[in-house]
């Protein structure tokens, strides 16, 4: 059982699937990323994605640099998969969507399809987890405590009661989103093995950047 109640089954995800590079736009399972797409490949892109059953979108971070070893050295090997949940036109030609992370991937190549927009065949057996939702404990303590210091230094303005409510799994799926981190940082926190991991390298990256930006000498390395 996935826990979500329109995301595919794991028997039921594509051998293929189309993939939007895109820096920085980071998906995790069960976050939400809303995308504003105006190119016209990507519009065939969404297109064709509506027209399979599971309407899946791979995001995938461009690589700065090769990847050694990688079947597609422009790209981070791994991405997220997310489903059409939100779709709307727009008058000026535009689609404005949003997506709904359903689970990691792992490219296996790409190719270019006739309009314009990659695709790739991925392999979803190390994340098969990511279908289920993550009922695991952690400390939220230490990260809400750094969270608080990061949020003022950034000057975000943030509803605290909402975060409180959030749970785990989203909580950590949303900072890592929506955090201003380094493109090789946000991969880090994809690539994580369990929401633990996540929250111990949130942690140390908030607390990095308030050492640098205030010389705060309590962060922890």
């Amino acid at each position: 059982m996935t826990g979500r109640s329109f995301g595919p089954e794991f028997h039921q995800l594509p051998v293929e699937i189309p993939i939007f590079p895109l820096p920085s736009a980071l998906l995790l399972p069960a976050g939400q990323l809303p995308l504003n797409i105006f190119e016209p490949r990507y519009i065939a892109m969404i297109n064709h994605a509506l027209a399979t059953p599971t309407r899946l979108i791979g995001m995938v971070q461009p690589a700065e640099k090769p990847v050694a070893g990688n079947p597609v050295p422009d790209l981070f090997r791994v991405g997220c998969a997310g489903r059409i949940a939100f779709f709307q036109e727009s008058d000026d030609g535009r689609y404005v969507i949003a997506l709904k992370g359903v689970s990691r991937f792992k490219i296996n190549n790409a190719s270019l399809h006739d309009s314009g927009f990659r695709t790739a065949t991925v392999d979803w057996n190390d994340f098969a987890n990511d279908l289920r939702i993550d009922l695991s404990a952690f400390d939220r303590r230490p990260l809400m405590e750094v969270l608080r210091r990061y949020f003022d230094l950034k000057g975000f303005d943030t509803d605290w009661t909402q975060i409180e409510k959030s749970d785990n799994q989203q909580l950590l799926a949303t900072l890592s989103m929506v955090c201003p981190f380094e493109t090789v940082e946000k991969q880090a926190l994809l690539e994580a093995e369990s929401m633990a991991n996540r929250a111990d390298l949130l942690i140390a990256m908030m607390e990095m950047a308030l050492h640098e930006e205030t010389g705060d000498h309590d962060a922890r390395h």
